[in-house]
């Protein structure tokens, strides 16, 4: 390693130890809940899933939650240790990481009135409890309230930690993180908003915290050659909730009890606070940690491991965290979606290879809430490493894709990795597509940090990358096979005065930019959300960053806000006040395609900057200078103001005939996202039809 990558992460790259674990960096792999726990495969694909990670240099790796009971279950795809084969799937899974050189932590989770129990039954076939501290339901619980528990029932519980720590030290587990944070049953019992208790476990702060002080004490007596850790909420983000005083009370109550470590999260799933999404600033939640860290070091044990976590995407991020000593290690969980080898490629100083993590929720957290499998929008393998392995292949074949969108590149990617022999076609000058347009929406930055990543691996891997030159059906003749993701082109509409200079199609007006005045967006989808958004926002991070804690009275650290080298710089632009824009639909939801934890996001974010959001248009009428008229949801007709008129009208699909002449030609190949269908595509459903498509056409 050359001496200024060894400075850009010389702390993330130094040993540490974890209680009685030695660990060759300070990255861990955060804990992600997936549904592989419970596939009926013997634990082979959760192998799969934590082996990639593990040689790929992550230190150590936290498991998704593990349920202590059968009522501690969040949904039907929650493992519970001794139920349904889930003892010998994760055994295979824990000598899976260990064979890769890495520790592996069972993290134990009681979900409490966070159970989405909707026809469950437990081991003995009953409906399964929701259990909760107080009988207090929260807004998404479908009507559910849940069951307060007895003062024989919260023993029982406890109990049940330690007995699941044991299980886990039997199978082979390295350590127990217990699930103290973002709102679950422990995070339940410290809260005044969700514990209305007047016995020994309520009814005061001190009371409140006993429940996770005796988790604690239980579990450390259980397993005592086991690293323990705990994560905890560094603060809630729920309005009338724990104090920081009351969490710093928490620390000081824990620390003489024997933990190797915490780890700081942040927020309850249902607080009003963005905390994970790409609209928030990278690093935003690191003085939560940095906080807690300070009374760990004041303490008496000051050598309990504090390690952050939340928004950060790069071991430079990490860096920035680590580098004076108070934070002892930082955990990554999605980023390890996005690669898997994070770690060892940026250790090596290849920060160009690293795919990163976009924020955008859609193929992880938004598929997790659903119970839908789990995997990742710019790493459509994640999840899926058994079907899809990366073993070289024994004939190399001529792969042409034609296409660099996030499909395309998708597609490139993968054949190239298994040593087909691959060009990819791209008629625009530059690669990207609708990655490359997203990257210029504030917010969206990192999403240039996928087609980077794709373009050095592609170098790295021999690739021939051809721009600004579109395929021919001559150059595609003697491909064995073509994968075709030319994509999308916005949508025209067919409106009087359509063709008039104001008025301009999303991809102009986000790579041009929109010259001052009023603006009406034609289209309330997500890609009206986001060109809103372009519009209004500032395109400085640092200035988001501002704005942000301002908004949610947060404070957000400025270790790692700014320009670091993975986040594309853009052109200067002044944003105008969000009054001056109207965007509107004519039915549906505002920000229909944006994923489920996100859309409230982006729409929460137009509202607070005075966005007008116009529903229920049954007609546009025409377009004059300065103005659109339209024929309103009452029938009536009315001018809205739009110096500049931006059109979001939806996609079609790229012109394009080269599937007919391979077709004719016996060239196998095949159609794939916005190229395929072009009214319901979206980024996920793309990149995996080209990763589906390529293995299929090129094994």
């Amino acid at each position: 390693m050359d001496t200024a990558v060894l400075d850009s992460v010389s702390t993330v790259a130094s040993p540490w130890t974890l209680g009685p674990l030695h660990l060759a960096n300070r990255v861990v792999m955060g804990s992600m809940h997936t549904g592989m726990e419970v596939r009926d495969d013997g634990g082979a694909g959760m192998a799969a899933f934590y082996r990639e990670r593990a040689a790929g240099g992550a230190a150590c790796i936290i498991t998704g939650g593990i349920a202590v009971s059968d009522e501690a279950r969040g949904g039907p795809d929650f493992a519970v240790f001794g139920v349904d084969g889930a003892d010998e799937r994760f055994r295979v899974a824990v000598d899976a990481v260990h064979e890769s050189g890495s520790v592996i932590l069972a993290q134990l989770f009681h979900a409490g009135r966070y159970a989405l129990a909707a026809g469950l039954v437990d081991r003995h076939g009953a409906p399964q409890r929701v259990v909760a501290p107080t009988a207090l339901p929260w807004a998404a619980a479908r009507g559910v309230v849940p069951t307060a528990l007895t003062s024989d029932e919260v023993e029982q519980t406890i109990e049940d930690f330690a007995a699941a720590a044991r299980s886990a030290a039997a199978i082979g587990f390295d350590g127990v993180e217990i699930m103290a944070s973002e709102g679950y049953l422990i995070n339940q019992f410290q809260s005044p908003l969700t514990n209305l208790r007047d016995d020994e476990w309520g009814g005061t702060p001190a009371k409140r915290r006993r429940f996770a002080v005796a988790v604690v004490q239980t579990v450390r007596a259980a397993v005592p050659e086991l690293a323990v850790t705990i994560r905890l909420s560094g603060a809630d983000l729920m309005p009338g909730s724990t104090t920081d005083d009351e969490v710093d009370a928490l620390v000081h109550d824990l620390l003489p009890l024997g933990l190797d470590g915490i780890s700081v999260g942040i927020g309850w799933h249902e607080s009003r606070t963005p905390t994970v999404q790409a609209a928030v600033p990278h690093g935003a939640w690191l003085a939560y940690a940095a906080r807690i860290a300070r009374v760990v070091r004041a303490s008496e044990h000051p050598d309990v491991r504090v390690i952050a976590s939340n928004r950060m995407t790069d071991l430079r991020d990490g860096e920035a965290v680590l580098a004076d000593g108070l934070v002892d290690a930082v955990a990554l969980a999605r980023p390890f979606l996005a690669d898997p080898d994070i770690v060892s490629r940026s250790l090596a100083g290849r920060f160009d290879l690293v795919n990163t993590c976009i924020g955008c929720n859609q193929a992880c957290l938004d598929r997790s809430i659903i119970g839908a499998p789990v995997s990742c929008l710019v790493n459509p393998r994640a999840g899926h490493e058994l079907r899809f392995p990366l073993r070289p292949t024994v004939a190399p074949k001529r792969v042409d894709v034609v296409g660099g969108g996030p499909a395309g590149l998708a597609a490139a990617v993968d054949a190239a990795r298994r040593g087909h022999r691959v060009t990819l076609w791209e008629a625009a000058d530059e690669l990207g597509g609708q990655f490359g347009l997203a990257a210029l929406v504030p917010g969206k930055e990192d999403y240039a940090a996928t087609v980077r990543a794709a373009r050095a691996e592609l170098d790295e891997r021999g690739a021939t990358v051809h721009l600004g030159r579109a395929a021919t059906a001559s150059d595609l003749l003697d491909s064995d096979a073509v994968v075709l993701a030319p994509g999308v082109v916005p949508r025209r509409i067919d409106l009087p005065s359509a063709g008039l200079p104001h008025v301009l199609d999303y991809e102009r007006a986000l790579r041009e930019g929109v010259p001052e005045g009023t603006v009406a967006v034609i289209g309330g989808g997500g890609i009206g959300v986001d060109t809103a958004a372009f519009l209004t926002e500032s395109p400085d991070e640092a200035e988001r960053a501002s704005s942000f804690a301002a908004r949610w009275d947060v404070t957000v650290a400025p270790d790692v806000v700014g320009d670091l080298p993975q986040r594309q710089p853009v052109a200067p632009r002044t944003p105008r006040p969000g009054d001056q824009v109207t965007v509107l639909r004519r039915s549906g939801k505002f920000g229909q395609g944006v994923g489920l934890t996100s859309r409230w996001v982006a729409l929460g974010r137009l509202r607070d900057a005075g966005v007008r959001m116009v529903g229920g248009v049954q007609e546009y009428l025409r377009i004059e200078p300065g103005a659109l008229w339209i024929r309103a949801e009452d029938g009536s007709e009315q001018r809205i103001p739009a110096d500049h008129v931006v059109v979001c009208a939806g996609q079609e699909r790229a012109e394009h005939d080269l599937g007919a002449a391979l077709e004719a030609a016996g060239v196998p190949f095949a159609l794939v996202g916005g190229a395929r269908d072009a009214a319901s595509v979206d980024a996920v459903r793309a990149t995996t039809e080209a990763l589906e498509a390529v293995r299929a056409l090129a094994p």
